[in-house]
C-alpha cells in the first residue's frame, strides 16, 4: 500500500496526501521514498493546474525514519547515496515543472517533512499547534533532503545558522513572521480553501525564488565583505561551542558555505555527500540511540511501573526554601502546580518566592514569557513557615542541608502535620534513601529526589528507589517529574545512587591527576576537549571543596559504622592540601581556581608549587582516563543493580553530569570503541594508573545486556 494518495478535483488540482500506512506519523523511511520517486513519475504524464502537499496525520510529517538511518552501514552508503539523490531529483521536479505547488501543513513538520514543504512554492501553516525545523544536527547529522540548500539561499547565512547549526525549530508563526511560511490559516479548511485559491490564481511560469535570474542571496553571497568576514569567523565560533568533537555542525556549515559556490543541482549532491558520510558514523549511532530511542523511551514512562495508572498532582509541598528548595518550587510552579514553600524562617520561604519572580523576569525580558501569565504562576506558591499549611499536599519534597539529622527530623514534623499517607520524597544526591526512610512510619512510601543544579535549568531528574518504596509510590514520582518538564531515570539505592558515583569518578580521577604531577591547565584542557562542558578541577570548585568534606567525612562514618573503613586516597590528599590551605571554592572565590571580582578566573599559580609537574604526560591520555574512569564506574553500577538500564545510564551522565554527547552517554561509549578495543584500553590504563580502570564482569557479557 502507498504511502502517498494522488487524486486531482475538479479543477485538475492534484492533493497529493501523505499518509503512511498503519501508523500514527509520515515518516521519510525507504518506501516512502520510493513511493514520492513514482507518484513524480505519474505526475510527469498528467495534466494539471498546480499541487497541494497534505497529510491525513496529526501532523504534516514527522521527519526521517531513524530507526533505518541508525542501522545504515558504510558498505550501504553508495545504494542510499543513490536512493536520495533519485529522491532530490523527483523534489527539483516538483519546483521547476513550471506549475505552483503548495505545502498545507498542520503539526510538525520536522526533518524531510520540513525539507518537502520547503520544495513547494508556497506555505500555508495552521496558526496554532505547527512546529517547522530541521533538527538533524542534534542527532549528529546533516538536514539530507535539500533542508541545509535550500534554507542557507531563503533566509541567508547568519539567519539560518541558528536553524541548521543548533537545530532550532518554530512555529508557525514565528515562521511566518520570517518568511518562511507565506500565510496562516485557523482551520484545515480554511488552509485548504487558501492553497486552491492561490493556485488558481498564479499565471505563467511558477518557480521558486533562487530559480530566477535575478535571485541574491538574503544578507549578501559568499563574496559579500560581511559574508567573508562571517564565514571566516563561524568556524572558531562553532569550534569554541563543539570542541571539535561533534562533527555534525562543522558539516552543516560547511555545505552551507559550499553550496553558495556553486549551483543549486551541484550543491544538492555535495549535501548528499556530507549526509551519507555523517549517517554512516558511530558518532551518528551514538547520539540517535540515546537522544532520539532513549531519551523518548524514559519521556513515555520506560522506567516506570507499568502496572499502575498515570497520576496528575495537583499540589505538592517544599520544604526547605535555601537555592535548591526555591528551584523546585519554580519548576512545580511554572507547569501549573501549586506549591506550598515551608521554611522554619517565614522571610526566607518569602525571599525563595522572590526567586521564581527573578526568573520570570528574565523571560519575559527574551520574549520566551507574556506579562499576564507571571501572576498566575506566582500565585501558585504560598511561602509559609507553618507545617500545618502542608496539609492537602498529595506529596511532600523535602530539600534541606544533606545532613542526616536534619532530614529526619523532618520528615516526621512533616508527617505528623500532614499524615503518613502523604508521599515523602528526599532531595539528596547521596545519603542513601533506605535508610533516611526510617524516619517515616511508611517507607513504602518514601522515595529519593536528585535534582540537579540550578533546577530551572537542568532536565535531569534522578528518582531512587528505597529498598521498600513500592510501585504506586515510584509512579507518582516519575508522573510528578514528567509533569515538571523534566527527563526522569530511575535507581536504586546505594551510596551515592548512580550520578553522584560517575560525578565523583570524574573529579576524583581529575584530582589524582593532579597529584601525579600533570598539570592542571593539562587536565582541565584535555576534559574540554574530550567534550565535557567544565573541567573536572573547576567543577569541584563549584560543588564547593567544603561541601565535598563534609560527604567524605559522612560517608567515612557511615562506612565505619559498617566496619567498612575507607582509606585514603590520592584525590582525599589533593582535597586535604586546598582546604589546609584555606581554598573552599567558587563561592569563597579561592579553589583550584582564583576568582577575582573584575577579572576571569583562572588558574590558582601555586599548584605548581604544591603539586610538582612533570612531561610524562599525553593529552590523549588525559582524555581516556577521564572518559573511561566514569564509563568504567557506571559499568559497576550496572553489574550491582543500582541502575538497571542504557537509557537510564546514557540520559543521566549526558544531562545531569555533562558527559560528552558525541559519546552518546558512559555506557554507549562501550559501544563506541567496540567492547573488545574497550576491554584492551581499559586493562591498559588500570595497568599503568591504578584500579578505578579495572574492568567489571559485567563487560564480559555486554552484548546479551544492551
Amino acid at each position: 500500500m502507498s504511502s502517498i494518495r494522488m487524486n486531482q478535483d475538479d479543477d485538475a488540482i492534484v492533493h497529493l496526501t501523505f499518509s503512511k500506512p498503519d501508523a500514527a506519523l509520515n515518516l521519510m523511511d525507504s518506501a516512502f521514498i520510493d513511493d514520492f520517486i513514482a507518484v513524480i513519475a505519474q505526475l510527469q504524464k498528467l495534466d494539471f493546474t498546480g499541487i497541494i502537499l497534505q497529510s491525513d496525520k496529526s501532523s504534516f510529517f514527522a521527519g526521517g525514519d531513524l530507526d533505518q538511518l541508525s542501522q545504515l552501514q558504510p558498505n550501504l552508503g553508495s545504494s542510499y547515496f543513490a536512493q536520495l539523490t533519485a529522491l532530490k531529483k523527483a523534489m527539483r521536479w516538483l519546483e521547476t515543472n513550471g506549475k505552483p505547488v503548495v505545502a498545507c501543513i498542520n503539526g510538525a513538520a520536522l526533518g524531510g517533512g520540513w525539507e518537502l514543504a520547503l520544495a513547494s512554492h508556497y506555505r500555508i501553516a495552521l496558526d496554532e499547534g505547527v512546529i517547522l525545523g530541521l533538527p538533524e544536527v542534534t542527532l549528529g547529522l546533516v538536514p539530507g533532503a535539500g533542508g541545509v540548500v535550500r534554507m542557507t539561499r531563503l533566509l541567508g547565512l547568519k539567519r539560518a545558522f541558528p536553524f541548521l547549526l543548533e537545530g532550532k525549530r518554530c512555529s508557525g508563526t514565528e515562521g511566518f513572521d520570517i518568511g518562511l511560511i507565506h500565510r496562516l490559516a485557523d482551520s484545515p479548511e480554511a488552509m485548504q480553501a487558501q492553497a486552491r485559491s492561490w493556485i488558481l490564481a498564479q499565471r505563467g511560469v511558477v518557480s521558486q525564488p533562487y530559480d530566477r535570474t535575478d535571485f541574491s542571496v538574503p544578507g549578501g553571497d559568499v563574496d559579500d565583505a560581511n559574508v567573508v568576514a562571517l564565514i571566516a569567523l563561524a568556524p572558531a565560533q562553532l569550534r569554541l561551542k563543539t570542541h571539535g568533537t561533534l562533527p555534525a555542525p562543522e558539516a552543516v556549515l560547511a555545505v552551507m558555505v559550499e553550496s553558495l559556490r556553486v549551483d543549486i543541482d551541484t550543491a544538492l549532491k555535495l549535501e548528499t555527500r556530507y549526509f551519507i558520510k555523517l549517517a554512516t558514523s558511530q558518532i551518528a549511532k551514538n547520539m540517535i540511540t540515546t537522544f532520539w530511542h532513549q531519551l523518548n523511551q524514559l519521556k513515555a514512562g520506560a522506567s516506570r511501573p507499568p502496572s499502575q495508572p498515570n497520576q496528575h498532582l495537583t499540589q505538592v509541598g517544599v520544604i526547605g526554601a535555601g537555592m535548591m528548595g526555591a528551584g523546585i518550587a519554580y519548576a512545580l510552579a511554572n507547569n501549573g502546580i501549586k506549591v506550598v514553600l515551608q521554611d522554619v524562617q517565614l522571610e526566607k520561604a518569602v525571599f525563595a518566592k522572590s526567586y521564581s519572580a527573578t526568573i520570570l523576569t528574565k523571560r519575559i525580558s527574551r520574549g520566551q514569557l507574556a506579562d499576564n501569565a507571571v501572576g498566575r504562576i506566582l500565585q501558585r506558591i504560598t511561602p509559609t513557615s507553618s507545617s500545618a499549611d502542608l496539609r492537602g499536599c498529595e506529596m511532600i519534597i523535602e530539600a534541606v542541608f544533606e545532613d542526616r539529622g536534619i532530614k529526619a527530623a523532618v520528615t516526621k514534623q512533616a508527617l505528623q502535620a500532614v499524615g503518613d499517607d502523604v508521599i515523602m520524597a528526599s532531595n539528596t544526591s547521596t545519603l542513601p534513601i533506605s535508610s533516611l526512610a526510617k524516619a517515616s512510619s511508611k517507607p513504602e512510601r518514601f522515595i529519593g529526589l536528585h535534582f540537579f543544579s540550578p533546577v530551572e535549568k537542568m532536565p535531569l531528574v534522578e528518582i531512587i528507589k528505597g529498598k521498600l518504596t513500592d510501585d504506586e509510590t515510584l509512579a507518582a514520582v516519575y508522573d510528578l517529574v514528567l509533569q515538571m518538564g523534566k527527563v526522569p531515570i530511575v535507581v536504586n539505592d546505594g551510596r551515592g545512587f548512580f550520578t553522584s558515583r560517575v560525578f565523583s569518578a570524574y573529579t576524583h580521577e581529575g584530582m589524582r591527576m593532579l597529584a601525579e604531577g600533570v598539570p592542571a591547565a593539562v587536565i582541565e584542557n584535555g576534559a574540554s576537549q574530550a567534550g565535557f562542558p567544565v573541567g573536572p578541577l573547576a567543577l569541584v570548585d563549584e560543588v564547593s571543596l567544603s561541601l565535598l568534606d563534609k560527604i567524605r567525612v559522612q560517608t567515612r562514618a557511615d562506612l565505619s559504622a559498617d566496619d567498612k573503613p575507607l582509606s585514603a586516597s590520592l584525590a582525599d590528599q589533593v582535597l586535604d592540601v586546598l582546604l589546609a590551605h584555606g581554598r573552599k571554592g567558587k563561592l569563597t572565590g579561592a579553589g583550584f581556581y582564583d576568582y577575582p571580582n573584575r577579572a576571569k578566573k583562572h588558574l590558582w599559580p601555586q599548584l605548581t608549587e604544591i603539586f610538582p609537574v612533570h612531561d610524562d604526560w599525553h593529552i590523549d591520555t588525559v582524555k581516556e582516563r577521564l572518559l573511561f574512569v566514569q564509563s568504567l564506574e557506571a559499568l559497576r553500577a550496572y553489574q550491582e543493580g543500582v541502575v538497571t538500564s542504557c537509557r537510564d545510564a546514557n540520559i543521566g551522565s549526558i544531562m545531569g553530569l555533562g558527559f560528552p554527547i558525541w559519546t552518546g552517554g558512559v555506557l554507549q561509549l562501550v559501544n563506541h570503541y567496540g567492547v573488545e578495543q574497550f576491554n584492551q584500553r581499559a586493562q591498559q590504563l588500570c595497568e599503568q594508573f591504578g584500579e578505578q580502570f579495572a574492568v567489571p564482569q559485567i563487560l564480559n557479557q555486554w552484548s546479551s545486556v544492551t
